[in-house]
């Protein structure tokens, strides 16, 4: 999040009027960025994310509500200090966006909105669609225009490998009788 929320930062201490072009997804730090625009234009297909940061690789609300579920007493350490962690991961998160959101919205919807996008509502991978963005008070219209995605053409993304690694398996044929 420190890139994404220097980056965005530097997008809301602009001057003039900064509009976001998103032609497929803004997810995590993506939607941070987009936060700080004074409009966000997303493809017909486009989606934005949660903000919600992760502690070693989880849900940092998730660690809270894990630790909160039982007494203390019988919550392993490590999970008390991953919740430590995540309640100061989620706090800074929204801070931050609450920051990025006030020169656009009045600090209450700004703050609803933080809440919404990094407290843990959604998966960290869910897709929030144009007509949802609006609902929660974002700035969005749909409509990439062709010199976006023009643009795009000129940076083709690698193809995206499977995590999972296939093994050469030496299996015998049978013979038919």
């Amino acid at each position: 999040m420190l890139a994404a929320m220097q980056i965005a930062r530097a997008v809301e201490a602009h001057k003039a009027k900064v509009t976001v072009y998103v032609p497929v997804y803004a997810m995590s730090g993506g939607t941070l960025i987009a936060l700080a625009a004074d409009e966000i234009v997303l493809g017909e297909f486009s989606v934005l994310g949660p903000i919600d940061p992760q502690i070693a690789g989880f849900p940092a609300a998730s660690i809270v509500k894990a630790r909160d579920s039982k007494s203390i007493d019988s919550v392993f350490d490590l999970t008390v200090v991953l919740a430590d962690m995540g309640e100061k991961a989620l706090a800074q998160v929204k801070r931050g966006a609450v920051e990025l959101l006030t020169p656009r919205m009045d600090l209450a919807a700004a703050e609803a909105l933080a809440d919404k996008l990094a407290g843990g509502h959604w998966t960290h991978d869910y897709a929030l669609t144009a007509t949802e963005a609006r609902a929660l008070g974002l700035p969005v219209k749909v409509g990439m225009p062709q010199e976006v995605l023009a643009l795009m053409k000129l940076y083709p993304q690698p193809i995206q490998q499977s995590g999972i690694e296939y093994l050469p398996i030496d299996i015998p044929r049978q013979r038919r009788v």
